[in-house]
């Protein structure tokens, strides 16, 4: 569940923060996608280090 809300919030930052550095379209799918790659990963290494130590 981490991960996916992770996901989602990585796409929205992404895509506004493209949105407010003036790109366009491509722009801010390129700065979404990369934002979602990243936070999804960070979510579930969080999450294998939860669940270990639970």
């Amino acid at each position: 569940m981490i991960v996916i809300i992770a996901a989602i919030l990585g796409f929205w930052m992404g895509w506004t923060r493209a949105g407010r550095a003036g790109g366009d379209r491509k722009d801010r799918w390129q700065w979404a996608l990369a934002h979602l790659l990243i936070f999804t990963l960070v979510a579930l290494f969080a999450t294998l280090i939860l669940d270990r130590m639970v």
